[in-house]
């Protein structure tokens, strides 16, 4: 399968375009994608289709491979900013996630107190009580919405497992502005229909949404990496920047990452 893939369970620290310096956390299988969505844009390629059963890196696993990273960077004296659950796919479909974020809080209360503890997330199990609560937990709790309506949601996001866009964002306003929503902005075609999340009925919709979650930010990014679908156009900075202007005037606090 083409696209970028991270082979290792702990991995950097490397620059963010978000988070600043970033020790990244891949709690999915190592030599493929493993996600809920199949989104259009993503940098790690396609998501498989009926593979057999995935292999997660354990929990005690997680834990050992990120304390000794730790370890090696105070000795270094090179702390991370922040320790950011990312990598192959969802991070909240491993199974032991909640048990996770418990180890990961306390090797950064030990470690590097300073950091952040952040996901990268599409929101497709906050439905799930114990990825809901451990989702709290997090520092900088980083959930998608790219767009405003069901149509261009299934069209961009492509979700290979049952989330209907409704619920996505009353699971999204669950969390009473606890979270910061990020979303990629985009024009192209798939599947014969003409993909645009920056149109402004769509931006007004997704405005709607992004007032009723009331997120205590909002991120919006273009393309950055080569994209599963090839014909997608890269949002220039000004466009991104007139968008946010419009989220800055419905009273929400938002950044541009370039």
């Amino acid at each position: 399968m083409a696209g970028f893939l991270f082979h290792e369970v702990v991995f950097g620290p490397v620059r963010s375009r978000r988070l600043g310096l970033s020790l990244g956390v891949n709690l999915l299988p190592l030599h493929s994608k493993f996600c809920t969505f199949n989104c259009i844009y993503c940098e790690c390629g396609w998501t498989p289709v009926n593979e057999v059963q995935p292999v997660f890196p354990t929990r005690q696993e997680i834990f050992m491979y990120l304390e000794r990273r730790l370890r090696e960077l105070v000795a270094d004296d090179y702390l991370p900013d922040a320790i950011t659950y990312a990598g192959n796919g969802e991070p909240t479909v491993h199974p032991d996630f909640a048990g996770i974020v418990e180890d990961t809080i306390k090797l950064r209360n030990t470690y590097t107190p300073k950091a952040k503890v952040t996901i990268l997330s599409n929101a497709s199990m906050i439905q799930i009580p114990s990825v809901f609560e451990a989702l709290k937990k997090l520092d900088n709790n980083i959930l998608k919405l790219d767009a405003g309506s069901a149509k261009l949601f299934r069209l961009m996001n492509n979700p290979v497992v049952p989330v209907r866009f409704p619920t996505l964002i009353e699971g999204l306003k669950r969390f009473n502005g606890e979270l910061i929503i990020q979303s990629m902005f985009l024009r192209g075609h798939f599947r014969g229909e003409f993909v645009d999340n920056t149109t402004p009925q769509e931006v007004e919709s997704w405005l709607t949404h992004l007032v009723d979650i009331n997120p205590k930010l909002v991120m919006i990014y273009p393309i950055a990496r080569e994209t599963p679908v090839h014909n997608l156009e890269k949002i220039d900075i000004p466009e991104l920047e007139a968008i946010a202007e419009k989220v800055r005037q419905a009273g929400l606090k938002v950044q541009v990452v370039a």
